[in-house]
């Protein structure tokens, strides 16, 4: 995992109780074990296999991709806003290899 995770928030300031649209995109090859090259050598599986979103250390979404995904995973998926904090998200892929991103979240003043 070279490049990245980017992320895109609908609102960085939202006010409190409103829905946050989170998207998340990671480069990956994702390859399934089952591709083989011309010369019959089969290429090892590499897919992403876990990813968890927190906001601090309170976990909003766990995710558990299999082979069917395809390469350049792209999650996306809604919060309501009560707090802001730290909004993390962790991929991690079958070798153990694991990319992070965050975006800070703060509730607007009212």
């Amino acid at each position: 995992m070279s490049r990245p995770p980017r992320i895109w928030i609908s609102s960085e300031t939202p006010t409190r109780g409103e829905i946050v649209r989170v998207r998340a995109q990671i480069v990956h090859p994702m390859e399934t074990g089952f591709r083989t090259l011309a010369g019959g050598l089969t290429l090892p599986m590499d897919i992403v296999t876990r990813f968890r979103a927190f906001l601090d250390d309170d976990l909003l979404l766990e995710w558990q991709p299999e082979t069917a995904v395809s390469q350049n995973p792209y999650i996306e998926f809604t919060i309501a806003a009560f707090r802001g904090g730290e909004l993390r998200m962790v991929w991690t892929d079958a070798s153990g290899d694991f990319a992070e991103a965050v975006k800070t979240l703060s509730l607007a003043e009212v």
